[in-house]
């Protein structure tokens, strides 16, 4: 009886490194990610709502994502990050944006908004980190390329 549990411990220990590892393989977002460009969000009414010294500031440095954490400027650095990945359609984008402008005004495509921020493709894949701050990636055909928002301005990303 003693064999069978520890059989059954071993096949367990096994079953769950398998996948882990499977985990791990499918995080395309991991990496370092330097961050490129930063625009106004098309969801803004003038540019007081922006932040200038906060884009000039945070354009060039670099975004870390890593297993359990988050590592760049300001508010990034996050210990303990849990990341979940979400798939859907440009009205999911920064955080559902895209799509509360359309439920505002029709003529909002959340298709041209996108393409309009740099994103090809009609499917995107937006991570989210899980941390206080509640900055999400956003990821378009390009698995080189990604997109945030952060205090109404849009920060372009490319892996480094």
């Amino acid at each position: 009886m003693m064999s069978f549990i520890r059989a059954a411990g071993v096949a367990a220990i096994l079953c769950a490194a398998s996948l882990s590892g499977a985990d791990a393989a499918d995080a395309f977002y991991l990496g370092q990610w330097k961050i490129t460009g930063a625009v106004a969000a098309p969801w803004i009414k003038s540019d007081a709502e922006l932040s200038p010294d906060e884009m000039k500031e945070l354009v060039g440095k670099t975004i870390t994502l890593k297993p359990g954490a988050v590592e760049g400027p300001g508010q990034f650095p996050c210990k303990g990050a849990v990341y979940e990945v979400m798939e859907g359609g440009p009205d999911m984008l920064f955080q559902g944006m895209l799509g509360q402008m359309h439920d505002e005004n029709a003529a909002a495509d959340p298709q041209k908004l996108a393409e309009q921020a740099g994103f090809t493709g009609t499917h995107f894949r937006t991570v989210v980190t899980g941390c206080e701050y509640a900055v999400d990636f956003s990821f378009g055909e390009d698995p080189n390329q990604a997109m945030f928002a952060l205090n109404n301005a849009l920060y372009t990303l490319k892996r480094d």
